[in-house]
């Protein structure tokens, strides 16, 4: 079996995009039935406030850009997702922090059901608008995708639930010389950063299995 780490943050438009990309490139690669894909945590903004400020002036003043250069750079990624059959609905989210969000993908992992928690999370905060900062929203969205209510609860409430995993995927990542996301790491032994197209995923998909083949 061959592994692929992701690490991705829900605030991030590029992940949402990359995260469907690099499942159009396992798609096409003729050993995906023996690839184990393991989603890991990573906050691009760990030490924003919840949810307050619109995204569009929060990241354009972040990164110093008008806010005409934002919406440009909204609508870039919004057809971007729209190429690969994912709902954006531009400039309606506010910013946040994620961490939150994080330690509920955890929670969802020990029940099997990470992918199907951050699938929703990422369809809430781009497709639907709807807060991840806010609780009831974010125990709807796992409820949705088939946590336990009190569960949820429970861990929103427990500021040190499975915070230590979050921070762990974290440490990995500036290990490993990530200092953004969407960020890629196949068998330990390869780096993939960006929003890079299904194809170069297929090939350093055929790349990472003929060398681990030959080792």
């Amino acid at each position: 079996m061959m592994r692929v780490e992701m690490w991705t943050d829900v605030a991030c438009p590029w992940c949402y995009v990359g995260r469907e990309h690099f499942r159009k490139g396992l798609a096409a690669f003729a050993h995906r039935d023996q690839v184990e894909v393991v989603e890991r945590s990573f906050e691009l903004n760990p030490r924003a406030e919840n949810g307050t400020v619109p995204i569009i002036e929060a990241v354009a003043a972040q990164y110093g850009r008008t806010r005409e250069q934002q919406v440009a750079r909204e609508e870039q990624a919004a057809a971007m997702a729209n190429a690969v059959g994912l709902e954006f609905r531009v400039g309606g989210r506010v910013f946040g922090n994620t961490f939150d969000v994080h330690r509920l993908a955890h929670s969802a992992a020990t029940r099997g059901l990470r992918n199907e928690f951050l699938d929703r999370a990422f369809r809430v905060n781009f497709a639907e608008e709807a807060s991840i900062y806010d609780r009831e929203t974010l125990v709807g969205l796992a409820f949705e995708a088939g946590l336990p209510e009190a569960e949820v609860r429970e861990v929103l409430d427990d500021p040190a639930a499975y915070a230590d995993e979050v921070r762990s995927d974290e440490r990995l990542a500036a290990e490993l010389g990530a200092n953004g996301v969407p960020f890629f790491v196949l068998e330990r032994r390869y780096g993939v950063s960006g929003v890079q197209s299904p194809e170069m995923f297929t090939r350093a998909l055929e790349e990472a299995w003929e060398d681990r083949a030959a080792a």
